[in-house]
């Protein structure tokens, strides 16, 4: 990878004009634009909304030149903006195609200048000015659940909150709290800022203060929220009419604490009634007024903040023509994927019915739009310069449409309801009957025309913790079907219902307080330097591998990544492992991992099907808890292990792994790691890589403690562990052979049979390791004033078992275990009120051959599944030679010596 290439920031694209296809608005400004993802946030199903505006203009030119004067509920002379609306227009992305929506309910009143976000599949509406002067400060939400229907609703909101106002901004932040700041209500521009929590009822508004810098009171300015939870507040109008070119980041911490911060450096020109939104990192700044009757100049009217790099990128050379489109104000935008949208807004004294779409993947994105459609395909000849360039994304599309025809497993995302909600287990155990999703049943008795904000899926962390850690009796499940592939179905069974519940396969750092207004984390990250580092390999990685639904394992066997590039990865996680305790001192929420042995499916799956450790899933509020064996057995251990220490390296607050027994060279150069090192990487650069890997192995924390409740280790506490503190005492970096029998024990022992054998009984792995019972488990809990304790190191039936009644647990997430054992995988999710639910995949069925039908249009899954791992001979040679932990009671293979030690 040429560094040099790799840290220079794209330029900023140009908008250029996209052809308006099917029912379109009339031209109109002050309007507001807004990017819904599809069924189960799928960006293929995506939708823009327009919502309101004025369609007129009144009064005439004012003397002085200057644009029309604001709405507002005073008369004046000049030009005032009319005719206000509160129709809705929607634009099918992947068509391009517009239409009128017939919606349901009440709506709000015609209005302008208003403020609109979305949350999940809604679009809420707030303030603005109509015919009768400000709206009210109700909040308005249409409803997407179902395309076909959208409906309007009221939200019934407590309390005191933002005023009816005008020229405000509106934004989601970490998925979770709408945020509204600034605008004017009539009397005077304001400076507040209000957060309303979406996962909360009843719904009511908290006033943002003592927040650190907190930015100068304005109007019409832009705040965009970053995929990772950074709100950017920027431009605006201050008191005095003078546009603005700072910006200021509004974050919220885990404790509740909000703040903002002032952002280095400023916009190329101050200006406001300018558009704004995130692709990625980068901040999309369109057009804009800065006063004196003057729009921003051509050259300046399209500016990108990389906040990656930290730098404003310049924009591409364009021509006239397409320099005055971008010459706007009042307009809206909305970004789907890489591509920015643009409708509408005001220049000089004319409104715009026109419509810019600005790429910033370069091209190379094609799964969102169909370049075959008319819209897309005019759009794409004109921007690539000959239909050949088109024709050549059209086959592209069809290829990938056809790859996909040949899998058949269809996503459940995040945002899809799972019936069991991390954070609504209490309110699910006392209302639920068996069969009642729990997302159907009211958060509370409400009018008919309330509506719940909160985004399915979303953790909202509104109860305290309850005294004691407790399993949920449910389990979540994507169900296995007998025939076929997956479907997606998510349903709960009984845990007590599980037909191998309770039988094992026998086959086979707490944060330093920030100083308000430092700009840093509660962690001390800094807010602005969180995104702003060069790129690097772990960044590589990421961007490789964190792909849940896209990840294909390569033909070829070749690693992304060489031996020097895996250096330094190692070298970056080494730092972050050093500085860590040996055990973990963590809080809820958080997701916890068992065994993963190199089956990136698996942990593909897991992530796809429950949620993904990135800025744009669910990591900026439930943190992710590894429990070591991340290589070995399977197929892709390299992919395993460097994802993992890329998530670390990104997140180093909130994602947590701790050892296990396989991370040890001695014995991962029997089971396959080191085997794929040199398979993949070549001799001598895959040993030397597995050689670094595996010094950075004996850096890895022992173990976890959760809240002071629970405690988290890879195998357990054997015959020698009796309090936490002797596992806090081994020092690192600690090899096997220096840990003694603190860290066998606590590497290799195992659960007992069953509850009914007591005490430390030889293990059947081998001489000198142990088995331990439920009165050792339960003396241990009372000892260090523990609830439970979760380890992994066994392959389960069912992905999760209790034992020492429920006192432990043991976690196994890889599916059907070196290719015999037919298990399912599972993780643990512990709420923020200590209630664990555990989530489970099934094994995919057997990869069939494609068939001629399987490129048929009813075969074609829009959603493709993460796939298979390839069959690999030589690891399965060595599962063959080495085979798993064997059943209990029948003595281990007489030909192989290592059948039981694994």
């Amino acid at each position: 990878m040429d560094e040099g290439e790799a840290s220079a920031p794209l330029p900023a694209p140009r908008p250029r004009a996209f052809p308006v296809s099917g029912i379109t608005s009339t031209p109109r400004c002050g309007h507001t634009l807004t990017a819904l993802a599809g069924p189960e946030g799928d960006l293929q199903g995506a939708r823009l909304v327009l919502f309101g505006g004025a369609t007129a203009l009144e009064g005439s030119q004012r003397a002085d030149g200057q644009p029309p004067a604001s709405p507002g509920p005073a008369s004046g002379t000049g030009i005032r903006l009319a005719g206000a609306t509160s129709d809705v227009h929607i634009m099918d992305v992947r068509s391009g195609k517009w239409e009128r929506a017939n919606t349901q309910g009440e709506p709000p009143s015609p209005r302008a200048a208003h403020a609109a976000a979305a949350v999940g599949s809604m679009v809420v509406v707030q303030g603005g000015i109509g015919p009768a002067g400000l709206a009210s400060e109700d909040l308005h939400v249409l409803d997407f659940t179902d395309f076909e229907k959208p409906r309007w609703h009221r939200v019934v909101v407590q309390g005191p909150g933002p005023s009816a106002r005008y020229a405000h901004t509106l934004a989601l932040v970490a998925n979770r709290f709408l945020v509204a700041m600034g605008g004017n209500d009539g009397k005077q521009t304001l400076g507040d800022a209000w957060a309303l929590d979406t996962s909360d009822k009843p719904y009511q508004w908290r006033k943002i203060t003592d927040a650190g810098e907190t930015p100068a009171a304005r109007m019409y300015a832009t705040a965009a929220a970053r995929s990772d939870g950074l709100l950017l507040l920027c431009g605006g109008r201050d008191a005095n009419g003078v546009p603005l070119g700072d910006a200021f980041g509004l974050a919220r911490h885990r404790d509740g604490r909000w703040e903002w911060a002032a952002a280095p450096g400023s916009m190329p020109v101050g200006r406001y009634q300018h558009g704004a939104i995130f692709v990625g990192a980068r901040l999309h700044i369109s057009g804009g007024a800065v006063g004196g009757g003057r729009m921003v100049d051509d050259a300046a009217s399209v500016a990108v903040l990389d906040t990656a790099a930290g730098v404003w990128c310049t924009p591409v050379a364009a021509g006239a023509s397409s320099e005055e489109v971008t010459r706007r104000c009042r307009h809206a935008v909305a970004a789907v994927g890489p591509y920015v949208f643009i409708f509408g807004g005001l220049r000089g004294s004319t409104l715009l019915d026109d419509f810019l779409l600005a790429d910033d993947s370069s091209g190379t994105e094609l799964s969102i739009c169909d370049p075959r459609s008319p819209a897309w395909r005019q759009w794409l000849d004109a921007e690539h310069g000959t239909q050949a360039a088109a024709a050549m994304l059209a086959e592209a599309a069809a290829e990938e449409a056809a790859a996909a025809a040949a899998l058949g497993v269809r996503r459940v995302g995040t945002m899809e309801d799972l019936q069991c909600k991390d954070q609504d287990l209490d309110e699910a155990a006392v209302e639920a009957s068996e069969d009642t999703p729990v997302a159907s049943r009211p958060a509370q008795q409400a009018s008919p025309s309330s509506v719940t904000l909160r985004q399915k899926g979303v953790n909202d962390g509104s109860q305290p913790p309850t005294p004691d850690v407790r399993l949920y009796h449910r389990a979540v499940v994507v169900a296995q079907e007998n025939t076929g592939s997956l479907r997606g179905l998510v349903r709960q069974l009984s845990i007590d219902q599980f037909e191998n519940e309770s039988r094992r396969v026998l086959r086979c750092d707490t944060p330093s307080k920030a100083f308000p207004g430092d700009g840093t984390s509660p962690g001390g990250t800094p807010m602005f330097e969180r995104a702003v580092s060069q790129p690097t390999v772990h960044r590589l990685v990421l961007r490789e591998l964190l792909n849940p639904r896209q990840w294909r394992p390569s033909e070829d066997r070749k690693f992304a990544l060489d031996a020097e590039q895996i250096n330094e990865l190692c070298d970056a996680a080494e730092r972050i492992f050093k500085d860590e305790p040996s055990v973990l001192r963590l809080k809820a929420p958080i997701k916890i991992f068992g065994d993963l042995h190199g089956q990136f499916g698996d942990l593909m799956r897991l992530f796809e099907e429950y949620g993904t450790p990135s800025t744009a899933g669910d990591i900026t509020y439930i943190d992710y808890l590894f429990l070591g064996d991340y290589v070995d057995r399977g197929a892709h251990s390299l992919e395993t292990i460097c994802l993992l220490l890329a998530l670390k390296i990104e997140h180093p607050a909130h994602v947590h792994l701790i050892r296990g027994n396989h991370e040890a060279a001695d014995i991962n150069a029997l089971f396959g790691f080191r085997i794929e090192c040199i398979e993949r990487l070549g001799d001598p650069h895959g040993i030397w890589a597995w050689t670094r890997l595996n010094a950075l192995f004996n850096w890895l924390p022992l173990a976890a403690c959760i809240e002071d409740k629970i405690l988290c280790m890879h195998g357990g506490i054997g015959r020698s562990i009796n309090s936490i503190d002797q596992i806090d005492a081994l020092q690192r970096p600690l090899t096997m052979e220096h840990g003694g029998i603190v860290l066998m024990d606590l590497l290799w022992s195992d659960p007992t049979t069953n509850d009914g054998v007591e005490g430390v009984q030889p293990s059947p792995r081998g001489p000198g390791l142990v088995t331990f019972g439920p009165d050792r488990v339960k003396q241990f809990c009372k000892d260090n004033e523990l609830q439970m304790i979760v380890r992994a190191h066994e392959c389960v039936m069912d992905g999760f078992e209790r034992f020492a009644q429920g006192h432990l647990i043991t976690l196994f997430s890889a599916t059907n275990y070196c290719g015999t054992a037919n298990n399912a995988g599972a993780i643990l999710v512990l709420g923020r009120d200590l209630v664990m639910v555990p989530k489970l995949i099934h094994p995919l069925p057997p990869n069939e051959p494609r068939t001629p039908r399987s490129g048929e249009e009813e075969d074609i899954d829009e959603e493709p599944p993460t796939p298979h791992p390839l069959n690999d001979t030589w690891m399965q040679a060595i599962n063959d030679e080495r085979p798993p932990t064997p059943p209990r009671g029948r003595p281990p293979n007489a030909n192989s010596s290592l059948g039981f030690f694994e």
